[in-house]
């Protein structure tokens, strides 16, 4: 009887090794299996380029689709959220309030100066409807704030990672990310808002992609991008946008 006792003690324990090693062992290939993956996403080869493809082309078109997928992507390419900009900054205020003041006089610099020397209608057709409209003002003021934080995950955070680790981190190669980051930014506002949002759009960009290469922050740029649509819809709601539009050139 003892001697079974003790035989049946020991099978016991051999079956548990054997079953632990073959947990470890399917941990073990499950985590390989994933470095595999991430090492993929990371590079530059098929599925690497699928990858940015389809989040540089869905991720600005289906808000916040942009940022799940920017978010999927990190996750299983085991990317660090920091090298996408997203570091915690010493003091939100003193990153809010310049972001703030920033995107409004960039909204202003651009409607009374830049776009009418491009001959950019006074008006916006878009977003017109806007006007005295107080219900829609609301829902749009609510709706800003989850572009900003999607167009900037997806154009300056994801983008200008995936170019940098092609491009490298100099000058020439932080000039062309901005660029091109800058030219897919514009092109998508073309269906909604045609050739002057395209305009407008390659301006902001190219000032939120320079603040975000300099910086490497994303709150200071995705600040800066809600303010200045939070500005831009405040004043065509107010009416005073052909105002605005005719300060310098009457």
């Amino acid at each position: 009887m003892q001697r079974a006792f003790v035989l049946a003690v020991l099978l016991s324990r051999t079956a548990r090794r054997d079953t632990l090693a073959a947990v470890l062992g399917e941990t073990s290939a499950i985590r390989t299996v994933d470095q595999t993956l991430a090492r993929k996403l990371r590079g530059f080869g098929p599925l690497g380029v699928l990858a940015f493809l389809v989040i540089a082309a869905l991720g600005p078109v289906l808000e916040p689709l942009g940022t799940v997928l920017v978010w999927a992507w990190v996750n299983a390419s085991e990317t660090s959220w920091r090298e996408i900009g997203f570091v915690r900054p010493k003091s939100w205020v003193r990153i809010t309030i310049p972001a703030v003041v920033f995107g409004c006089a960039l909204k202003v610099f651009l409607k009374a100066i830049v776009m009418p020397l491009l001959g950019a209608d006074p008006i916006n057709r878009s977003y017109h409807y806007l006007e005295g409209n107080s219900a829609a003002l609301v829902v749009m003021a609510l709706y800003i704030p989850v572009v900003s934080f999607n167009e900037e995950t997806v154009f300056r955070g994801f983008v200008f990672e995936r170019l940098s680790k092609l491009l490298g981190h100099n000058l020439p190669a932080k000039i062309v990310t901005v660029l091109v980051s800058s030219a897919w930014f514009a092109a998508v506002h073309y269906v909604e808002q045609g050739v002057a949002g395209v305009e407008q759009a390659a301006m902001t960009g190219l000032a939120f992609g320079t603040i975000f290469a300099v910086t490497r922050q994303i709150w200071i740029p995705m600040v800066a991008h809600a303010a200045y649509d939070l500005f831009a819809i405040a004043i065509i709601y107010w009416n005073v946008e052909s105002a605005i539009a005719h300060l310098v050139f009457k």
